[in-house]
């Protein structure tokens, strides 16, 4: 037996069994191929149907493939394909946006014409490396053509038994400095409110700063957010009270989050959440073994390894909430441990979009 299998089927029954962190931790990719860019997975996890972006940012994210291949006729043809959606769709494309924005969504589709157009001669001429930085650049736009999209009230609501509780309404950005490097992470509140709320409201606090990571389990999970003292979580002031944060799961084409059940509990044994542990640098909330509910300050980095968590057998989706991804800097994670510690985290931004309650 190899030793990743091993490790494998060992981390299977540790998972099954629960992680602990002073209460245990319990920490399903889609059959096929996962996601594993953190920008393609916050892109399509944006609460938006407008089908010509979409099929734009389709397009060009599926050639990864074929430059992995270094199949050129087809990366040609893809890149121009991609210049005609967006001659073809602008009207539509401009329509589907807010009036109060379009002036700014005109502006970035004049930049985006431009990036496919170069992304064009970069494929009739084969240049690999400024293909893939072009397109990084080209689908940055996208995602930012399709956040314009969106209205300024929340698309979705809120149970009011959580109305105690901090919810972020929107997304926010926030940089994570550590004693091995700094990383940029983005906190998806439109999918996790609750949890990227609770996430956000204490950065703001300062109140991971300085704390240890109390777990490293290789290719698996780096945790963190256990407070200095008797304490496991956040101690509420104003109630001097443990504060207790759901857990929160979207699934695709559903309007309201689950609460408080796991896919088992539902019976979804191969659907994938909107927001999937599929990548490096996946931010999951933690909560004990006895509860779903009492998640509180613990939080997680996934250690991504491909061998190790194959696509359709992640066991940590559907039992814990995702609620962000690091975007930058998430090779150092393989780097830290327990004899390392957050040195800060400081919200750059969103935090406006922070409610402390309802």
């Amino acid at each position: 037996m190899s030793i990743y299998r091993l490790l494998a089927a060992l981390l299977t029954v540790v998972i099954t069994v629960g992680l602990s962190w002073s209460r245990p931790i319990m920490a399903a990719l889609p059959p096929g191929n996962a996601v594993k860019d953190p920008y393609a997975i916050l892109r399509n996890a944006l609460p938006i149907e407008q089908k010509d972006l979409r099929e734009l940012q389709h397009n060009l994210e599926e050639t990864s493939n074929l430059v992995r291949g270094n199949r050129w006729t087809s990366v040609t043809k893809a890149s121009s394909s991609s210049e005609f959606l967006l001659n073809k769709n602008k009207t539509q494309i401009l329509d589907s946006i807010p009036q109060n924005r379009r002036q700014e969504a005109e502006e970035k589709i004049g930049s985006l014409k431009q990036n496919l157009n170069n992304l064009s001669e970069f494929a009739s001429h084969k240049n690999k490396n400024d293909f893939i930085n072009e397109r990084r650049v080209s689908l940055k736009k996208i995602g930012d053509l399709e956040a314009l999209l969106l209205e300024d009230d929340f698309p979705y609501i809120i149970p009011e038994e959580f109305n105690n509780l901090p919810r972020l309404l929107g997304r926010a950005s926030v940089s994570i400095e550590t004693t091995k490097g700094n990383m940029i992470a983005v906190i998806d509140g439109y999918n996790a409110p609750l949890t990227g709320g609770a996430f956000i409201d204490l950065a703001l606090k300062d109140f991971y700063d300085g704390l240890p990571f109390a777990r490293a389990e290789d290719f698996y999970v780096l945790q963190t957010g256990d407070p200095k003292g008797p304490e496991i979580g956040y101690i509420d002031p104003s109630s001097n009270e443990e504060r207790h944060v759901p857990l929160e799961i979207r699934i695709p084409g559903k309007s309201d989050i689950i609460y408080n059940q796991t896919f088992e509990d539902l019976g979804l044994f191969t659907q994938t959440p909107v927001l999937p542990f599929s990548t490096l640098g996946t931010l999951g909330w933690a909560h004990s073994g006895q509860s779903l509910d009492d998640g509180s300050s613990q939080f997680f980095f996934f250690l991504y390894e491909a061998e190790l968590n194959p696509a359709g057998r992640n066991l940590i989706d559907g039992r814990n909430a995702a609620f962000g991804y690091v975007v930058e800097g998430n090779e150092i994670l393989n780097e830290l441990g327990v004899d390392d510690k957050i040195i800060a985290i400081k919200v750059i931004d969103g935090a406006d979009r922070l409610k402390t309650h309802a």
